[in-house]
């Protein structure tokens, strides 16, 4: 098994395993286990480290878990919203991909859409529907 496809794997797991009710009633009571040790220990300052650097190591290593999970649930998002685009009717396929593009790119497509809704609105204070079949001038 390779280093990436080990680290997804475990990523999706453990993803899957601290999203659960279960884990989250665990940190809570280790917490409280935590505040109740504190008379035993007198507050001092190695009492307030083991938190402390617990929960910061916990933190650390969870940002990149979440951004692996986020990362590989948009990429796939990304691929189905592509398909539904290539597969409909009247689509424009140059929407395929759209992410990849520059920021400058995008915002053609975006104020190309607002003008398409902003007619749209217009038409429907005229009294006329909002649907039709798209043209194929996507600029």
């Amino acid at each position: 098994m390779s280093s990436q496809a080990w680290y997804a794997h475990f990523t999706k797991n453990f993803a899957k395993l601290t999203g659960k009710s279960f884990t989250f009633i665990l940190a809570i009571m280790m917490i409280l286990l935590w505040l109740v040790s504190g008379p035993f220990f007198d507050f001092s300052n190695t009492w307030q480290l083991v938190i402390n650097t617990t929960t910061t190591i916990i933190t650390f290593i969870m940002v990149f878990v979440i951004q692996n999970t986020q990362n590989r649930d948009t990429e796939a998002m990304q691929v189905k919203l592509d398909e539904l685009i290539r597969a409909t009717q009247g689509a424009h396929n140059a929407l395929l991909d759209l992410e990849e593009l520059d920021e400058s790119e995008i915002d053609l497509f975006r104020e190309h859409y607002e003008n398409l809704a902003r007619e749209a609105r217009i038409g429907l204070e005229a009294g006329e529907v909002d649907t039709n079949i798209p043209d194929n001038t996507v600029r």
